[in-house]
């Protein structure tokens, strides 16, 4: 196995516990599935988050799936002028024989804007 990273970014509604929470786990859900993904496979996991969303670590919905044994790391995303506000990204660190081309890269509500040249059809 070699290790690879799969990227993906969600938006959420309001800087509230319950809506970066929920954002952060539905993030998390589509790329486990998409992909996949044993959660025991995964190295390491680093969010970023706007500045705008400051009320809890989105890392604390990882803990709430069961990823206990997974390194988790919560950053502030740069602010960039006239960047998408409200946002949630993720990049994890996967131990797998996939090859690159066929990892899918998950980007959810207006997140899809980030990466249009391989957006997913999910909403």
């Amino acid at each position: 196995m070699i290790c690879r990273g799969v990227r993906g970014a969600i938006t959420v509604e309001a800087n509230t516990v319950e809506a970066i929470k929920a954002g952060a786990r539905e993030l998390l859900e589509h790329i486990v599935m998409a992909n996949a993904l044993d959660v025991a496979d995964i190295a390491s996991v680093i969010f970023t988050a706007t500045p705008d969303l400051d009320v809890v670590y989105p890392a604390v919905a990882a803990r709430e799936l069961g990823w206990t044994s997974t390194p988790l790391l919560c950053m502030q995303e740069m602010v960039v002028q006239g960047s998408l506000p409200r946002c949630i990204r993720v990049m994890l660190h996967w131990n797998t024989d996939c090859a690159p081309a066929d990892i899918r890269h998950i980007y959810l509500r207006d997140a899809r804007v980030l990466r249009p040249d391989i957006t997913n059809h999910e909403s």
